[in-house]
């Protein structure tokens, strides 16, 4: 009959560099906190924009677990070190002399060299999401659902 299926073919624009500097789960899905500045966690997300959704831009974010609430966020082109390090500027200028345990997943920005000197410089704990694993970081995923569908999507 002449059926033909036509398949698009996936486009992988970057490269993929070696994870620098991996960290171990410390915060293993144990979302109580007693106090504010005790555990952020960070990530970011994709936005669409325009009529059609034909823009698209990163916004970065950091989440004090105590009262799940921003304490900083960044948009920019992609997710870069550069991205996350200007994030974590503005977090620990809002809450001053802190040292939180700070939780992220494996993403590129979070495992390069450039994001952990600059964090090293704060005496925090780092701790990372086991690979493939969202509900390590669900507090943070929950906050951006949330996000896009009261906000994005009005």
């Amino acid at each position: 009959l002449g059926i033909h299926c036509q398949i698009r073919k996936k486009k992988h624009n970057r490269i993929k560099q070696n994870e620098q500097y991996i960290q171990d789960n410390l915060l293993n899905q144990d979302f109580e906190v007693s106090a504010p500045n005790e555990v952020w966690l960070s990530d970011s997300t994709e936005l669409s924009y325009g009529v059609n959704g034909e823009y698209k831009v990163r916004l970065s974010g950091v989440l004090d677990l105590y009262g799940r609430r921003l304490l900083s966020y960044n948009l920019s082109d992609t997710e870069t070190s550069s991205a996350e390090i200007q994030v974590f500027q503005r977090a620990f200028v809002a809450a001053g002399n802190v040292h939180p345990r700070i939780h992220t997943d494996r993403g590129s920005a979070y495992t390069s060299g450039a994001f952990n000197n600059f964090l090293n410089q704060f005496e925090v704990e780092r701790s990372m999401s086991r690979p493939g694993t969202p509900y390590d970081n669900a507090p943070m995923e929950r906050w951006w659902n949330e996000f896009k569908l009261r906000w994005m999507d009005r």
